[in-house]
């Protein structure tokens, strides 16, 4: 009798493998040509993934660019009383973000929050509309290197809670759900979309749950939300929205206004940064 071979790629417990590199070996980097380069001293860091977005936010507030820190680019600016960064090029996907978020996370960014685009897998969600993401099915393989098998990654909880007031603060409230994280953005089927949406996924997009799962990993503070920017219920002809980059701009104030309001209200506000953060929470969060 033939049995099935296990694939090379699937190595049980990957997740609790010590790692050849190190994040540690992209800060000792930086600060061969920076020494003084650190996040540590700011609210925390925003990732914008629309150019369209950090243009207007760079013409609204005075900024400074920190030059190769990551790989990606950083600015930081003043919000609030409080230094900010904003990170943009970081390119689409699940791993470029991890990618991102360890450099972010080796040079001390207190929190992350992500702002970005997503499509609706529901009938109930038009193009503008704000959605503040709760958890994350994990349809991208980068999770695996982090978490435990499992169905959902999630944000943190007090992080993700200060956005959602952020974001109410100063527009229409919220939706407040899952979003669907997968690598293929042209391989997304039908069978998916109404599997995923009954299981209460809102969107569909390429990052939050590798930017969760490093979040849990690392124990630093992530949050996500998204403007919806097309359907894969009913699909049209791609169009740009007039209310999508005024979605934008409001999750991008609302991001820096908790980021400000959380670094001010001190520790306790969001989850506590360990170390190397290889423990992990409850594992039975991690079967959603």
């Amino acid at each position: 009798m033939k049995h099935r071979r296990t694939p090379l790629t699937v190595i049980a417990a990957k997740h609790t493998l010590p790692s050849v590199t190190d994040p540690d070996e992209h800060r000792a980097y930086v600060h061969t040509r920076h020494p003084g380069a650190t996040l540590a001293t700011t609210a925390g860091t925003v990732l914008v993934h629309q150019r369209s977005v950090l243009r207007r936010a760079l013409d609204a507030h005075p900024a400074e660019e920190l030059d190769r820190w990551v790989s990606a680019t950083l600015h930081r600016i003043q919000h609030r009383g409080w230094p900010i960064t904003l990170c943009s090029s970081i390119g689409p996907g699940a791993p470029a973000t991890a990618l991102i978020v360890e450099e972010l996370n080796a040079l001390g960014s207190p929190m992350i929050i992500s702002v970005g685009t997503a499509a609706a897998l529901r009938t109930d969600l038009a193009c503008g509309d704000l959605v503040v993401c709760d958890r994350a099915l994990r349809g991208e393989s980068t999770s695996a290197h982090y978490l435990p098998p499992g169905d959902h990654a999630h944000p943190d909880r007090h992080l993700t809670a200060a956005l959602a007031r952020a974001v109410a603060d100063r527009g229409p409230r919220p939706r407040r759900g899952g979003t669907w994280t997968t690598d293929a953005l042209y391989r997304e089927s039908a069978v998916e979309v109404r599997l995923y949406a009954r299981h209460g996924c809102l969107t569909a997009d390429m990052e939050a749950a590798a930017l969760f799962a490093v979040g849990r990993y690392r124990r630093l503070p992530v949050a996500a939300a998204f403007v919806v920017a097309d359907s894969l219920v009913s699909r049209t002809p791609r169009t740009d929205h007039p209310s999508i980059s005024g979605s934008l701009d409001l999750l991008l104030a609302a991001a820096l206004d908790a980021l400000a309001a959380c670094a001010s209200d001190g520790p306790g506000t969001a989850a506590t940064r360990v170390g190397t953060g290889r423990e992990h929470e409850n594992p039975e969060e991690q079967r959603g």
